[in-house]
């Protein structure tokens, strides 16, 4: 507050120099719009050819490239430093695990600007000096996306009073609408998934659960939405099931809301998972949704009332799950229903929002 009692406005700077990190651009191109219209003045540095700078490249904002092939990336660091210096920023924040790897070489020009990292994937973390530096020295505040990344910290060492758990949002209004008016009508049911293709998104063994859906006299089409280092290596994998006709592999999905709103059940086989922000939006489209018991997706995915949780890489329980929502359709319908108003209630983009925004102004007040 001012001295006359309004809100301070504030000077934030976001950093995100890395290309493409898999998913949460949405949540960051989310928060910027919002604060935008609360009147804070933002400054986004951002890989130029990246998702996030195409997608920021709209909003009211400062708009600055940055790069870093790597952790160790000097001439960036310096780059972020000197405008720390200069510009006296409020708040730093660090969107991404190699923006807070530079941190290290920037963090000591704050002058009192408070510095944010948002940690999104659960790998754990070890228990040394560069974990300590990381979480406890060079920023101020941690930003948890969901209970397990909190509790990794935590065990990692990092101080509890810097962490923040704040889930996730997605803009449900856009998933709801689009479900609604773009749902298919009849035909065979149809599951789908929306993920990179890589190894800790656990795509195989959905394809293994559809083998064994098929076999027991099941007919349901597959669509996977994605690209990524797997994709080939998956293809292979579906024609050696006999699955060439069935599972369709739909490429990147610009229009995410129109994708899911054609599908009847949602499947997120992950191994490693921060929140699951793709499950939150199925979960927003109306959608019944097959998870793992994995990471934060058992924050957002409840068991028997929202969707189905099964053990990961487990093809036989992913089939069985499949199984039984494709014949209970009633059950399916009301699990989706549930979703919908779990998400309008607990993980929209202003909700989490605003959570940020209010934890920037706490990390703020203890300062003074």
């Amino acid at each position: 507050m001012d001295a006359s009692g309004r809100r301070r406005l504030l000077k934030i700077l976001h950093i995100d120099p890395e290309k493409n990190w898999g998913g949460g651009e949405a949540q960051v191109v989310g928060l910027l719009q919002y604060l935008i219209d609360q009147g804070h003045d933002n400054h986004l540095l951002a890989h130029p050819h990246g998702q996030l700078w195409q997608r920021a490249k709209t909003l009211r904002l400062q708009l600055s490239p940055i790069e870093a092939a790597n952790d160790l990336a000097p001439m960036a660091a310096w780059m972020i430093r000197r405008l720390v210096r200069e510009r006296e920023y409020d708040i730093v924040h660090l969107h991404t695990k190699r923006a807070h790897a530079l941190s290290a070489w920037f963090s000591g020009s704050r002058r009192g600007t408070k510095f944010v990292v948002t940690r999104r994937m659960d790998y754990p973390e070890k228990k040394n000096a560069r974990t300590h530096w990381l979480y406890n020295r060079s920023v101020d505040g941690v930003v948890a996306i969901s209970q397990n990344i909190a509790s990794l910290l935590r065990d990692a060492g990092v101080d509890r009073k810097k962490i923040r758990l704040i889930h996730s949002g997605i803009e449900a209004a856009r998933f709801r609408a689009d479900a609604i008016t773009r749902g298919k009508t009849d035909g065979r049911p149809v599951i789908g998934t929306l993920a990179i293709l890589e190894p800790r998104k656990g795509v195989r063994f959905l394809l293994e659960a559809a083998a064994r859906v098929k076999a027991s006299g099941i007919e349901a089409e597959y669509r996977i939405a994605g690209s990524g280092p797997l994709l080939e290596e998956l293809k292979k994998l579906a024609a050696d099931l006999g699955l060439a006709q069935t599972v369709h592999f739909v490429g990147f999905v610009a229009d995410t809301a129109g994708f899911l709103a054609e599908l009847d059940i949602f499947v997120m086989p992950s191994l490693y998972e921060g929140l699951g922000v793709s499950a939150l939006e199925a979960m927003g489209a109306g959608k019944p949704v097959i998870a793992t018991r994995v990471g934060g997706l058992t924050e957002s995915v409840i068991d028997g009332v929202t969707g189905i949780i099964v053990p990961p890489q487990d093809a036989a329980a992913l089939a069985a799950a499949i199984a039984r929502l494709v014949k209970d359709r009633s059950t399916a319908l009301e699990m989706g229903r549930r979703g919908a108003a779990r998400v309008s209630e607990s993980f929209t983009i202003e909700r989490m929002a605003r959570a940020n925004e209010a934890f920037y102004y706490e990390l703020l007040g203890a300062a003074s």
